[in-house]
């Protein structure tokens, strides 16, 4: 059980460093090589490219995740959270619609593979639709 709840501890972790936008933080609890799967996206690898995607996303969103949810397997290896994105959409992201400081709420997950005491894979899923329509654009 110990390995269980080093990891649901890890990402707890991992989760207060983004709500409290310690970048530094969260990165420190990647693998060098980890996996970034991005929603509607591609794999990303390696904690410098994490890095970059966390400069992206905070140069468009401010985001605060609430009503975080975590499980693990009892060996610890694998984990999954869901949560509440509360979030603001304050600088345009290439590809989506104009940004004129439009909040959402929006439920997401997260699905993590882990090792050695870090976390080698992130998987992100949100409903992309749902936020477009949110923030008042359309999907031409």
């Amino acid at each position: 059980m110990t390995a269980m709840h080093d990891t649901l501890d890890l990402i707890d972790r991992y989760y207060q460093a983004f709500n409290a936008g310690q970048w530094e933080a969260m990165l420190a609890l990647l693998t060098d090589d980890v996996a970034h799967d991005l929603n509607q996206g591609p794999r990303e690898t390696g904690r410098d490219t994490f890095a970059a995607f966390l400069a992206r996303m905070n140069a468009s969103y401010s985001e605060q995740l609430r009503e975080i949810r975590i499980i693990a397997s009892a060996d610890g290896t694998h984990a999954a959270a869901e949560y509440v994105v509360h979030g603001t959409y304050h600088h345009t992201d290439q590809g989506l619609p104009e940004a004129r400081g439009q909040t959402y709420v929006l439920p997401g997950g997260a699905f993590f593979d882990l090792r050695d005491g870090r976390i080698a894979r992130v998987t992100n899923y949100y409903n992309l639709e749902d936020w477009i329509a949110q923030v008042g654009g359309s999907e031409e």
